[in-house]
């Protein structure tokens, strides 16, 4: 079982290049991912998610990349047209507003403009570049694991603990339950006996209305599915990837206890279904942060 709350941080240095790749995720339903790195990898963050999804199924990572690369490496310098040609119509509209002042527009002038002449390396983003940014990266992402798999067996073993919980309410509902007809029936035999005052109370008629309820009340289908459910959520804490498995079965968790308390119509059975949803809470929000 992994969390997906974890952070990893990879480094590459070898012939020049020092690249470095941070991660860290949290929860969400698909899986995200913002990936913060310098322009020179824009075109190269399909690389980077394919490597992501060889790791994470589920979650929201943010990727961060630095580099240095200090190889000896061919460059190229290139004319931006367009700042040159405003630089000169700022020139030119200055003069036209001052005119008695001196033009000292040149080329070598011009040249020195900041942005007028850039510089860009003509092997940018080589394949040794890329080949360090899947080193640093998966190594990051292994790190990221190792920490993400911790916290997941900590987060398995508080909804162990709570299955535990849940197993001994939804026993108290079954200790409770036969008793709930019980009640009805001598609570009505009160109550007709007092409306009645003194006349023998029909025990047929006593006993249909008893069983009706009984059966209108009767939880013993819902308490036998939570009883599955319960040992069907402990099998699949062992496996790896579970957070979808889980989500459901929780799903499965609320509908049972929202019928039970619906149907009991006992005090006791209903504040026994209130701890059951509270604790079904807790485990909904635990099992939020599993992949």
């Amino acid at each position: 079982m992994y969390s997906m709350t974890g952070y990893g941080r990879g480094e590459y240095k070898s012939g020049g290049i020092e690249l470095t790749v941070e991660i860290k995720t949290v929860n969400n339903r698909y899986l995200d991912a913002a990936i913060k790195a310098p322009r020179i990898f824009v075109a190269h963050e399909e690389v980077v998610r394919s490597v992501l999804r060889e790791y994470l199924t589920r979650g929201h990572a943010d990727i961060f990349v630095s580099f240095s690369d200090k190889r000896e490496r061919e460059k190229s310098l290139y004319l931006d047209e367009e700042t040159a040609k405003s630089y000169v119509a700022a020139a030119k509209r200055i003069k036209a507003l001052f005119p008695d002042a001196a033009d000292d527009i040149s080329v070598s002038g011009i040249l020195r403009y900041p942005d007028v002449i850039k510089s860009e390396d003509v092997s940018a983003a080589d394949e040794e570049l890329i080949s360090a940014l899947k080193t640093a990266l998966k190594a990051a992402l292994e790190k990221l694991n190792v920490m993400r798999e911790a916290e997941g067996k900590k987060l398995e073993a508080d909804m162990l603990s709570r299955m535990k919980t849940i197993e001994k309410l939804v026993s108290d509902v079954e200790k409770r339950a036969p008793l709930v007809a019980l009640n009805y029936r001598q609570k009505l035999e009160t109550k007709m006996k007092k409306i009645l005052d003194g006349v023998e109370v029909d025990e047929g008629r006593l006993l249909t209305e008893a069983a009706i309820f009984a059966d209108k009340s009767n939880i013993d289908e819902e308490l036998t599915r939570l009883h599955s459910h319960i040992s069907q959520f402990c099998d699949i804490c062992r496996e790896t990837l579970v957070g979808r498995k889980l989500d459901f079965l929780v799903q499965e968790f609320n509908r049972e206890t929202n019928t039970i308390c619906s149907k009991s119509n006992d005090l006791e059975i209903t504040r026994l279904g209130l701890a059951l949803k509270n604790e079904i809470e807790k485990v909904r929000e635990q099992v939020q942060n599993v992949e």
